[in-house]
């Protein structure tokens, strides 16, 4: 039972809950709610849960081969949360990342026609590889690893958007086409893991340096200097901050009250409060508290796609 315990520990459950949970509003409450279709569509409901599949094991497996790269460095910043060498070997810790790795690229297969989508399967090869390398040597890099990790958690939305078409760049450029609704819910949604996803890798950047400092890592907090690093995460939050606020002004003509109130109670007014709290911020600790903020307020954001359901 500790092993068991130990390995949901390892591949990060709660975070594979919430990317599934993420997919399956994408597609319940915007695709589904402006192209007027079910679950019932036998076909698409299979591509879909495959895909969803593929997106839960390759994240898994990435979050596996970054705990056992991580292992010195996690021996330091949370060596209470270790689990590799610890509790499960690390013979047994490759052979689970291999075997995740496949089997996502196994499901990303199965879900697509590789004749029309070639490009999404390569896609989400080319993300193992990626965060293997992530994990051996990007990570390490000044805002290389956070740009990329950011980049794959707005993938989580895209490839859903993908999935549905062949590129086909010219349709979307036609007006009040219904790709080109389904398009900008892609790019909002997207954006918003996307600059979320920056602010919190960052934020875990200066929660984790001393650890880091001491095997040569070369992140922002170490390279750019605290205060340097609190200044790019603020001016990204003020984006996200306005971005949002400009929206709610927006939508609030159509009468979407419900949506506005709770945007700015359950988003925006969190973000405030990190960036209030974020220039006070010194200790680990304080920067384990915004950095579970900024991930309650991902979960609120991607959660915001209920009120689509009610409203398109």
């Amino acid at each position: 039972m500790k092993t068991l315990t130990a390995f949901f520990r390892l591949i990060r459950w709660p975070n594979l809950v919430f990317i599934a949970l993420t997919q399956l509003l994408f597609e319940y409450c915007i695709y589904q709610r402006i192209y007027k279709t079910t679950f019932a569509d036998t076909a698409g409901t299979t591509q879909f849960i495959f895909l969803v599949i593929a997106s839960v094991m390759i994240a898994a497996a990435g979050y596996i081969i970054n705990d056992y790269f991580d292992l010195n460095i996690d021996q330091i910043n949370k060596p209470e949360k270790v689990v590799v060498n610890a509790i499960i070997s690390r013979r047994w810790v490759i052979f689970w990342h291999m075997f995740l790795s496949l089997l996502g690229l196994f499901f990303t297969v199965f879900a697509l026609p590789v004749a029309d989508y070639w490009y999404l399967v390569l896609a989400n090869l080319g993300s193992i590889i990626l965060l293997w390398f992530y994990s051996t040597n990007l990570k390490k890099q000044l805002l290389i690893g956070n740009v990329l990790i950011s980049i794959l958690t707005g993938w989580v939305i895209v490839i859903i958007f993908l999935s549905k078409f062949p590129l086909k760049i010219h349709s979307l450029l036609l007006v009040d086409h219904d790709e080109v609704r389904y398009f900008r819910f892609m790019i909002l949604y997207g954006s918003f893991a996307f600059i979320i996803s920056l602010i919190r890798e960052v934020i875990k950047d200066m929660e984790d340096r001393e650890g880091d400092r001491k095997y040569g890592c070369r992140t922002m907090p170490i390279v750019w200097g605290l205060n340097a690093s609190k200044v790019f995460v603020a001016v990204w939050i003020i984006v996200l901050v306005s971005v949002l606020t400009i929206l709610q002004f927006y939508v609030l003509p159509f009468g979407w009250w419900h949506s506005a109130l709770y945007c700015f109670v359950f988003i925006i007014g969190p973000l405030l409060w990190v960036f209030q709290k974020l220039f006070k911020a010194q200790s680990s600790e304080d920067f384990h508290k915004l950095s579970s903020l900024i991930k309650l307020v991902m979960f609120t954001g991607i959660l915001s796609m209920v009120f689509f359901r009610m409203y398109l």
